[in-house]
């Protein structure tokens, strides 16, 4: 677990004092936590005391301890993958490359389906399958093939889709044709990407809901966002891991097929038809 998951779960035990500095520790996390006891006590409007006592309630050893573990989270979400991949090299067995592939995805499979709340789950899903409401998607760098893919079966199932270009620059345009209600899906994994974070503000700004997929430490745009999906993307490679992701797009583009069948299986009579008057696929001779 991340400290802000360990904050998260112990929130309600709080003392009034200690969720005010919760609240700012989670508001411009992790950097919110790395300063001196004293300034992390100073921005919160409580006392150093207050600090170390919720600290120790959290599970910590002290604040060292504390500021050990944001440091540690910080040094993972912003290594390049030349850092990553001699992380996992030094400590990787000396198993092939496919076993130990396959173990990093299935311990990543693990640990997001325990973190994942199925209620979130559905009411995502709803919330996509509402046709009242249309839905834009947009990912960076790596993660645009996956908004990609979602898009691509999401135009099937139902109308009022948008895919955002790749071009920052574009993006206002699209916020302008944005309505209270709609769905603005984005994807954010580490590094992450400062115009996502903007895009994510200024469509929440108009009523924009957002759903967020993002790694275990958390996107920025997650502050703007109604859903957030954390999933785990770490494996040994120079690179993250997308399975978890995809595995997730996957699942909804089921969930949301279900929810408007009707309207799906329509749509792809009315698709297959046009596939074959473009004659796009080979027919069976």
């Amino acid at each position: 677990m991340t400290v802000s998951d360990v904050i998260n779960a112990h929130f309600a035990a709080l003392t009034r004092a200690e969720k005010q500095l919760a609240e700012t520790l989670l508001d411009n996390y992790p950097v919110s936590g790395l300063g001196s006891i004293t300034t992390v006590a100073e921005n919160a409007g409580v006392s150093t005391p207050t600090v170390a006592r919720m600290v120790q309630k959290l599970g910590f050893r002290g604040f060292p301890d504390f500021q050990a573990r944001l440091h540690q989270e910080l040094e993972a979400t912003i290594s390049n993958p030349i850092a990553k991949h001699d992380r996992w090299a030094a400590s990787a067995p000396g198993t092939h490359t496919l076993n130990r592939f396959a173990d990093a995805v299935m311990g990543n499979m693990r640990q997001t389906l325990s973190q994942i709340e199925p209620r979130e789950f559905d009411q995502t899903a709803t919330l996509i399958a509402d046709c009242k409401r249309n839905i834009y998607l947009a990912g960076g760098r790596i993660t645009r093939s996956l908004a990609d893919y979602f898009f691509t079966h999401l135009q099937v199932i139902r109308t009022g889709v948008t895919q955002i270009a790749a071009n920052p620059s574009s993006w206002p345009h699209y916020v302008l044709d944005m309505k209270h209600g709609d769905v603005l899906i984005l994807f954010d994994i580490r590094r992450y990407e400062q115009e996502m974070e903007t895009l994510a503000r200024i469509a929440r700004d108009r009523g924009v809901e957002i759903v967020l997929f993002t790694d275990q430490w958390g996107s920025p745009v997650a502050k703007s966002s109604s859903k957030v999906f954390r999933v785990q993307i770490e494996a040994p490679s120079a690179w993250d891991s997308s399975v978890m992701l995809l595995f997730l797009v996957e699942a909804l583009i089921e969930a949301v097929q279900n929810m408007n069948w009707d309207e799906t299986r329509d749509r792809m009579k009315m698709l297959e038809g046009l596939f074959d008057s473009t004659r796009i696929f080979r027919r069976p001779v």
